[in-house]
């Protein structure tokens, strides 16, 4: 284990628990997989969520959202200008809406965290442009992840990409070191300094979540204690995989196993 600065320690994983997370991962992966072709104009959120409620129960696996701190669902669903951790209810999708889909799996004791964007209708070249920067500011920012690098050299290729793109990154959310817990050390900054943060050694598991803004990064949390919107109320996008370092870089659990990675998903289907 790995001490941070603050005094709480960064867990080093063993190979057999890296199966353990294949397999949550996957189900995480198969469950934004499977919702996709239910993401269309006029459903509601709520119906969306128990869509994929039921999914999850019928694979023997248990939400991880559900009730944790008091959350009332089974997934996050954030649209339009929602950063993230969207309730979902009853408010149904129009066309040209971009939401966020966020799911994390319990399986035997494993946490598989992921999400995806994705798109009702026709949206607009903005959206469009935000969701693809969205999804290359996080694979570029995984392309980082090496034993001897920093978490500050994650962080900083992803603000760098995002910013040349003239969107901007979100700082008042992270990604998580993740295993037999939800959220565990270290925090996973997407903004920062290369060289800076702990150093990247094998055995780490994180989620690497960029959120990105269309406008200006700040944010605020509306009055149900949860959901995040930007204070602008500009667009924002957000994608998210979970991963394991290895000795030569990472592996990422949570791929879709249908290759849905991003939007446009329809000549994947």
């Amino acid at each position: 284990m790995d001490g941070e600065a603050d005094g709480r320690r960064i867990i080093i994983h063993s190979e057999a628990d890296f199966e353990g997370m294949r397999v949550a991962g996957r189900l995480a992966a198969e469950t934004l997989d499977m919702i996709t072709p239910h993401v269309r104009v006029g459903v509601t959120t709520g119906e969306l969520d128990r869509i994929i409620h039921d999914y999850t129960l019928e694979r023997g696996a248990i939400p991880a959202t559900l009730n944790y701190r008091g959350y009332p669902k089974s997934s996050c669903i954030s649209i339009n200008h929602v950063v993230c951790h969207g309730i979902p209810g009853e408010r149904r999708l129009l066309d040209g809406d971009v939401l966020n889909i966020d799911v994390t799996s319990i399986v035997d004791g494993w946490f598989g965290d992921s999400s995806r964007m994705y798109t009702a209708g026709t949206v607009s070249r903005r959206a469009a442009m935000l969701i693809d920067v969205t999804y290359q500011s996080l694979m570029r920012g995984l392309a980082m992840v090496k034993p001897g690098k920093t978490l500050g050299d994650v962080g900083h290729t992803i603000q760098a990409y995002v910013e040349a793109q003239r969107f901007s990154v979100v700082r008042d959310f992270c990604g998580h070191g993740i295993g037999r817990q939800f959220h565990e050390p270290p925090n996973i900054l997407h903004f920062g300094r290369s060289g800076e943060g702990p150093i990247i050694r094998p055995g780490m598991f994180f989620t690497v979540e960029p959120m990105v803004n269309a406008g200006r990064p700040d944010v605020k949390v509306l009055d149900d204690g949860w959901t995040a919107v930007t204070r602008d109320r500009s667009l924002s996008a957000q994608f998210e995989h979970m991963i394991g370092v290895t000795e030569e870089g990472c592996e990422i659990f949570t791929l879709s196993p249908a290759g849905l990675n991003k939007p446009p998903y329809a000549d994947a289907a």
